[in-house]
């Protein structure tokens, strides 16, 4: 969790950067507004209803900015229909053809995605700055250690944390010679140590914004681990005030394990946090496809709320008294449920999934309403503990 001050558990406090604040649309970013989840079509963008479907899973799963590539005038054509429609400020992705960043800018884009040292002389970066004041545009500008300038890696002999600092700080420098600041800054890495030894190192140096990823991580699994570790340790650090997970798996998917790591750094909280157990021969009843069960049936829940699902009295009572919703695995078929920490009534197996799904549905709906507040387990001690002295 974020502080400002000495909390009553130290040991959770995480200090944030402190940065410039910018605009993308009508999402800020940087400074102390939330930390922003990101993530990127993959649909041709011609294709306009393609990319707006996928557009909207994206929105569902929460969302807060999304990156549309734009690489042909066809692309930025169809881009028009599309940040129209779309519900979240889009970032266009331009890569080397300038003219595809006046025409995103003029076509609603809210940020774009360009490197100014790529995009020739110190004019068409004029015009680029132009058209995004015009427009309102936010710029963020992207180094990559795959794509490195050519006399940086002269210079160092290859991709390096003071290679992707240095190509960083070139880049911004451009942008501020044309009196333009409203920008963030990725350098990213597939390496995490590369990635995580680059963001200390610029975050040290610029008070802008910075987009935080792990670039090309790879599939579902292997790409979550890769991210959190380069992610969640520059979160835990302070660093960071957007992220975009980069996943070969759906853009969905991306921005579900990017809400993930914030929440479990108490950045953000959004929908039903699950604890649960592995399952063990102790389980009362199947720990492990209950849970993928009810992950799936409340993926529409928005409302931050949590819920433990344990196949054993051995840590389920322990962790149940800590959640809104608990349930905990007992013999014969009937199972434990508790309700804001304390036990409440029992559920037979047939019956025990649609009775949490049930459960959580209607805390969620209270608390909603305003006639209800997420359980917090230690609210009661922190109340009564007396101020030091």
């Amino acid at each position: 969790m974020t502080t400002n001050g000495p909390s009553l558990r130290p040991w959770r406090d995480i200090e944030r950067r402190k940065s410039r604040q910018i605009m993308v649309g009508g999402t800020a970013v940087g400074g102390d507004a939330p930390i922003t989840v990101q993530t990127m079509t993959n649909t041709p963008t011609e294709d306009a209803v393609a990319t707006l479907d996928q557009i909207r899973r994206c929105e569902e799963a929460g969302a807060d900015i999304i990156r549309v590539s734009c690489p042909t005038e066809e692309s930025t054509a169809s881009f028009k229909k599309i940040a129209k429609a779309a519900a979240v400020p889009l970032v266009a992705d331009i890569h080397f053809h300038y003219k595809r960043a006046l025409e995103a800018a003029d076509a609603g884009a809210a940020c774009l995605r360009i490197n100014p040292g790529n995009i020739g002389s110190s004019e068409r970066v004029a015009e680029v700055v132009r058209a995004a004041k015009a427009n309102g545009c936010a710029i963020r500008i992207g180094v990559n250690a795959g794509s490195l300038e050519k006399d940086l890696l002269e210079k160092y002999g290859e991709p390096c944390p003071e290679a992707l600092i240095e190509s960083a700080l070139d880049h911004i420098k451009l942008l501020q010679d044309h009196d333009f600041h409203e920008y963030k800054v990725a350098v990213k890495a597939s390496d995490v140590f590369l990635a995580v030894a680059a963001y200390h190192g610029l975050a040290e140096t610029v008070d802008c914004p910075l987009h935080l990823g792990i670039t090309e991580a790879g599939g579902l699994i292997g790409g979550t681990v890769k991210s959190s570790i380069g992610i969640g340790s520059l979160l835990w650090a302070g660093i960071g005030d957007t992220i975009r997970v980069s996943l070969s798996a759906e853009p969905e998917e991306e921005v579900r394990v990017g809400f993930e790591m914030l929440k479990a750094l108490g950045l953000r909280t959004r929908g039903v946090r699950v604890v649960s157990c592995p399952s063990c021969s102790r389980q009362g009843f199947d720990v492990i496809r209950t849970v993928e069960a009810l992950e799936d049936r409340l993926q529409h829940i928005k409302t931050p709320l949590s819920l433990s699902v344990l196949g054993c009295v051995v840590n389920g009572p322990g962790e149940a008294r800590e959640t809104d919703i608990g349930l905990t695995g007992g013999g014969k078929g009937k199972h434990m449920v508790y309700l804001s920490g304390v036990t409440d009534h029992h559920i037979e197996s047939n019956d025990m999934l649609d009775h949490i799904v049930g459960l959580v549905e209607e805390k969620a709906a209270a608390i909603e309403a305003g006639e209800a507040t997420a359980f917090d387990p230690h609210a009661e001690k922190n109340a009564t503990k007396e101020p030091a002295e």
